[in-house]
């Protein structure tokens, strides 16, 4: 039988000076995490699959990869990090108490269709913010996401902000068939207009609502477009879900990071436990999302304790691509100083080498290589 050494498809090994750097971001990520109160957790790499079943509204079953353990259970690779922290949550801590503020690092796996050349293993770094349902926390949370992708040495980038209450209010409105909703779903993600307007020919929505409906993909830009959604409707829930993110702007303006926000009505997340704002952040040089998340106020009463909660996850390899591609370079850290000594002179070259290290530069010691007659 053939011996296989290379990777598997959709994972990759790092090292060298593109790992110091990474190495070297998610310490910068980390100290962001820091300066705004948020402590380290750390979640198992696998759990029981009820974790991440559909229930819970994350990651497709199909795209989880899957195995059982001696006693018959199902067990799951992680997919997604929100629901193990919340989980992680409602076991150890009591947001009723007061505001619990996680942070954690590590990687996700995601059995996804290798075609689009997406990676399978995902470095991940994010916070969630449990028992807060303030317009506060959310612009935390986006100011947080503004300040991570500057500490990473971006300048210029967007983060566009959605409003799932927003869609669900006029989805309530128009009780629509599954069938249906999926598929308008899609094509409002997808800012499909013409698609949208087709599908509802038929349904007997009313005027207003087929309208209001059909201008979401179109619905996104400046804090302009508030006024626009909220012209759209009359709905008082969706009325409600628009004046959430007007108060959310004015906290943002006094982060002073208003400039790199837009709002777009027409995202809608695969993830179904998020429930307020959802948002993503995007620089040029890469199309996939640099910084995800949103809202989740139902998600934790899965697990037994219900607490209103937001919160992101950086995936750290899009941003470095998104580095790369912009040419801006990650320090890699302090060079190696090599020491190489004959066998004569180790005890010198020991010396020598902790003498450095103690003024905490990295050395390493090599024999030198014996000449050839």
């Amino acid at each position: 039988m053939q011996r296989i050494f290379h990777t598997p498809e959709g994972v990759r090994d790092i090292y060298g000076e593109e790992c110091s750097r990474k190495k070297r971001l998610q310490k910068e990520l980390h100290q962001v995490f820091s300066r705004y109160g948020y402590e380290d957790i750390e979640t198992p790499g696998f759990e029981y699959f009820e974790v991440f079943s559909n229930e819970v509204g994350t990651i497709p079953s199909k795209d989880l990869y899957k195995f059982f353990d001696r006693e018959g259970n199902t067990l799951v690779l992680r997919p997604d990090f929100t629901p193990s922290v919340s989980r992680a949550c409602a076991t150890y801590f009591d947001p009723e108490k007061g505001p619990v503020r996680l942070c954690y690092t590590g990687n996700t796996f995601i059995n996804n269709s290798s075609y689009r050349g997406q990676m399978k293993e995902n470095t991940q770094m994010g916070v969630e913010h449990m028992g807060d349902d303030s317009a506060a926390a959310d612009a935390e949370i986006l100011a947080m996401t503004v300040e991570c992708l500057k500490a990473a040495g971006l300048t210029e980038f967007q983060v566009s902000v959605g409003q799932v209450d927003y869609y669900k209010s006029l989805l309530a409105e128009a009780d629509l068939e599954p069938e249906i909703e999926e598929h308008l779903r899609e094509l409002i993600s997808q800012k499909n207009y013409f698609g949208v307007e087709e599908l509802l020919k038929g349904q007997n929505l009313g005027d207003n609502l087929s309208k209001a409906f059909a201008e979401l993909p179109q619905m996104f830009g400046s804090a302009e477009v508030l006024e626009k959604a909220k012209k759209l409707t009359s709905n008082p829930e969706a009325l409600s879900a628009v004046k959430r993110l007007e108060e959310i702007y004015e906290i943002l303006k006094v982060y002073g990071c208003e400039k790199y926000i837009a709002f777009d009505f027409g995202m809608l997340s695969k993830f179904r436990y998020y429930t307020g704002i959802i948002f993503q952040a995007y620089t040029y040089g890469t199309g996939e999302p640099l910084i995800k998340g949103g809202r989740y106020n139902e998600l934790m009463k899965h697990f037994g304790k219900p607490a209103s909660s937001i919160g992101f996850a950086i995936v750290v390899d899009n941003l470095m691509l998104a580095l790369s591609r912009q040419k801006l370079t990650v320090p890699a850290g302090d060079k190696t100083i090599v020491i190489t000594y004959d066998p004569g002179n180790l005890k010198k070259a020991i010396q020598e080498a902790m003498e450095l290290r103690n003024k905490g530069k990295k050395v390493a010691l090599c024999p030198a290589k014996e000449e050839q007659d």
